[in-house]
């Protein structure tokens, strides 16, 4: 037999298998293969608002030290720079409106490249294939992916204006318990404040009442709670709730995912947990074995730019920003959804998204009807079924993700007219 007839075909591993699919690609491909399309789906931050001169600043600073220098560009510590740890850690403690009971140490402080890394690890640190983790309905749709990268399962709870529903949350509690399945629920996610995709902020007695039931269900296990504060700094107006960590009065449940992507720059790729002390070798472990250590030159911008101050100024000028160009969406939403009778969107007072409903039986998915005609008018959006896990609450294919982050007033106007004629146009086609 010869050599070539004894070699198998290529196979790709399982994992990878796992991974194939995920919907940002396909999103991803659509913009490119049409450069013209106006696209409010992207999650981008504004190019304008990126921190060239600040970053152009700490780079100076650092390469004029020659210790510091050589500091920045050597390896780094697994868990990250310790004075960039302690600020982290520093300002987490001082955003809290109530004390953080049992709080934490600078060593249950973790810094990634950006969050998903963190979240990333976390779920390798937790599940094996087949476990569960509770999310809202709908979700962030990269935190699915990276479920499905380990062969994870999402299941949706019901949400509503409010977040998560406590009493949702805990009724699919006891039909997993009485299906036999207890034992596989591992976490339940979170993204507490102006959240990806629905740009809603989970209340304060809401997430008490996330973590006493995650507490009262760890039979089997432990369950966590992971709150992804990806979005926390961009409040344009309204309260700043605390942190969900601060109704963990053990420190043992809740996990804080924290980054600079949206409020900084995705660019520098940092990112940051705070963990329960009993997950931080199994993180820093899993961590070990893929990066050496987060990049040092990036932790070093970050420790400089916290130590001068210039981070609060950045973030105080993306408000200004930002904040218009959530109203533009908001007023272009009552302008040219107002009329169409079925079409419903949240009211953000944060983030970078609305989430919007169309008239029930209207597909807004890849292959539907209106995601078609959205591309003829020329405009992109995030289909709304993305966001739903597989399991749990039924998927809603009437919905859409809309981001404002990216595109300038006018063209966020533009955008949304778009989009309502192609809804129109949907509709009197009766498609």
């Amino acid at each position: 037999m010869s050599i070539s007839a004894m070699t198998s075909p290529y196979s790709s591993s399982k994992r990878a298998k796992m991974a194939a699919g995920q919907p940002i690609s396909a999103l991803m491909t659509q913009a490119l293969e049409n450069a013209d399309l106006l696209s409010l789906a992207a999650g981008f931050v504004d190019e304008a608002t990126l921190p060239t001169t600040v970053v152009r600043q700490a780079c100076a600073e650092i390469m004029a030290d020659q210790r510091a220098a050589r500091a920045a560009l050597q390896y780094g510590s697994t868990p990250g720079i310790p004075k960039l740890r302690s600020m982290l850690l520093e300002r987490f403690l001082g955003e809290q409106s109530v004390p953080v009971a049992n709080a934490p140490s600078v060593d249950q402080v973790v810094v990634t490249a950006g969050s998903n890394q963190l979240l990333h690890l976390i779920v390798e640190s937790l599940l094996d294939p087949g476990d569960i983790v509770l999310c809202t309905e709908p979700t962030y749709f990269v935190f699915l992916g990276i479920l499905a990268n380990v062969g994870g399962r999402g299941q949706g709870v019901a949400t509503d204006e409010h977040g998560m529903i406590p009493d949702s949350l805990d009724e699919q509690l006891k039909r997993i318990d009485a299906a036999g399945e207890l034992g596989h629920v591992k976490a339940i996610y979170l993204v507490p404040y102006f959240d990806n995709p629905q740009g809603i902020t989970t209340t304060p007695d809401r997430l008490a009442r996330i973590v006493e039931i995650a507490k009262r269900w760890s039979i089997k296990h432990k369950i966590h709670v992971i709150a992804d504060e990806a979005y926390r700094e961009l409040r344009y107006e309204g309260p700043d709730y605390p942190s969900t960590r601060c109704y963990d009065e053990d420190g043992d449940t809740v996990i804080v995912a924290g980054t600079f992507s949206k409020s900084f720059s995705p660019g520098i790729r940092v990112g940051w947990g705070v963990l329960p002390s009993h997950l931080v070798d199994p993180v820093c472990e899993q961590k070990g074995n893929i990066d050496f250590g987060s990049p040092n030159f990036s932790q070093a911008i970050m420790t400089y730019v916290l130590e001068q101050g210039q981070f609060d100024d950045h973030v105080d000028g993306l408000l200004a920003g930002y904040a218009p160009k959530l109203q533009a969406m908001l007023d272009s939403a009552d302008e040219f959804f107002g009329p169409i009778e079925g079409v419903t969107w949240t009211r953000p007072s944060g983030g970078l998204y609305i989430w919007a409903r169309m008239p029930t039986g209207l597909d807004t998915g890849p292959e539907g009807p209106l995601f078609r005609r959205a591309i003829q008018e020329g405009m992109l959006y995030v289909p709304g079924q993305y966001c739903f896990p597989g399991e749990g609450e039924p998927v809603q294919l009437n919905t859409m993700r809309l981001s404002f982050g990216v595109q300038t007033i006018a063209r966020i106007r533009q955008g949304m007219q778009a989009l309502s004629r192609a809804i129109c146009e949907a509709q009197a086609a009766g498609d």
